[in-house]
C-alpha cells in the first residue's frame, strides 16, 4: 500500500514539475532579462527579476524530476506486489537522498514564491512612478503569472504531500535494514516544521498583498482607455476617405518629397 501511494504521489509531482507552463514562463522571463540587461542593470525590478530567474535555475539543476523517475523504475511494478507476497523496495540510501532533495526543492520553492511577490511589488511601485512603463508592465504581467502557475498546479503542496509518503517509507526501510547514508542531519517527521512557515496561510498574505497592490495602477486605465465606439467609426470613415482621396492624387503625392506629410 505504501509504495503505491508512493508511486503515484511521485508520477503527479514529477508532472507538476514538467509541465509545460512552468518551463514556459522561465524562456520568458530569461528573454527578458537578455533583451533589457545592458539597459537596466542597477534598476531594481531587474536585479529582483534576477533572482527570480537564479531560484528557477537552481531548481532546474537539481534535477528533480529525474530523480523520482529514477525512484520509480526502482519500485516494483503495480501487479508484482499483487502476484508475489514479498517484492522488492527501494533501499534506504536511495529514499534518504530523494527526500533530500525534496526538502530542498520545497524550499528553494519557497524561496521563488517569495522572490515573485516581492519582485511583482517593486515593479508595480516603479510603474505607479511612470517609470519604464513598458518593462514594468511586462515584469508584473509576467512575475504574477509564475506565481499563478505555481500555485494553482499546486507544485508546493503536492511536494510536501511526496514528503509525507517518503518519510512512512523511510521510516519502514530503516526498520527492515539500517544502511544510513546521509549522517548528521535528522529527517523532520513534519515538513513544515523544516519549512518553519505554514505553506497554505503564507500563500493567501502573498495573493492578498498582490492583489492590493495591483488596485493602485488604476491610473493605467485612463493612460490606455478604450476608444469609444463612436469615435472609432468616426476615424475608420476619416481613414478610408484619405486612402481615397491618396489614389485619386497618386500622381501629386509621387511627385512630393517623402519627408513632407500628405494632407
Amino acid at each position: 500500500r505504501c509504495l503505491s501511494v508512493l508511486r503515484r504521489r511521485c508520477d503527479i509531482a514529477g508532472k507538476r514539475l514538467s509541465g509545460p507552463g512552468l518551463a514556459a514562463e522561465g524562456r520568458v522571463l530569461r528573454s527578458v532579462l537578455y533583451v533589457y540587461h545592458s539597459k537596466l542593470l542597477r534598476h531594481r525590478p531587474y536585479l529582483a527579476m534576477q533572482q527570480v530567474e537564479q531560484c528557477l535555475k537552481r531548481l532546474w539543476k537539481m534535477n528533480l524530476v529525474g530523480c523520482l523517475e529514477t525512484l520509480v523504475e526502482l519500485m516494483p511494478k503495480k501487479n508484482a506486489s499483487k502476484a508475489h507476497a514479498e517484492c522488492l523496495v527501494p533501499s534506504q540510501p536511495v529514499l534518504e537522498t530523494v527526500a533530500l532533495k525534496v526538502l530542498g526543492g520545497c524550499k528553494l520553492i519557497l524561496r521563488l514564491l517569495d522572490c515573485c511577490c516581492k519582485a511583482f511589488l517593486l515593479s508595480v511601485k516603479h510603474l505607479c512612478s511612470k517609470e519604464f512603463i513598458l518593462l514594468n508592465t511586462l515584469a508584473s504581467g509576467l512575475l504574477s503569472r509564475l506565481w499563478f502557475v505555481i500555485q494553482y498546479r499546486c507544485v508546493l503542496q503536492t511536494l510536501t504531500s511526496l514528503y509525507g509518503a517518503l518519510s512512512t517509507m523511510l521510516h519502514l526501510v530503516s526498520e527492515i535494514q539500517q544502511t544510513p547514508y546521509i549522517k548528521g542531519f535528522t529527517f523532520p517527521s513534519d515538513i513544515s516544521d523544516f519549512l518553519g512557515v505554514n505553506i497554505s496561510s503564507e500563500a493567501k498574505k502573498q495573493k492578498a498583498l498582490m492583489l492590493t497592490t495591483k488596485k493602485s495602477t488604476s491610473w493605467m486605465k485612463k493612460l490606455f482607455s478604450p476608444v469609444p465606439e463612436a469615435v472609432s467609426k468616426v476615424g475608420k470613415k476619416k481613414k478610408s476617405e484619405t486612402c481615397t482621396s491618396a489614389v485619386k492624387n497618386r500622381s501629386i503625392s509621387c511627385a512630393m518629397d517623402i519627408g513632407e506629410t500628405v494632407v
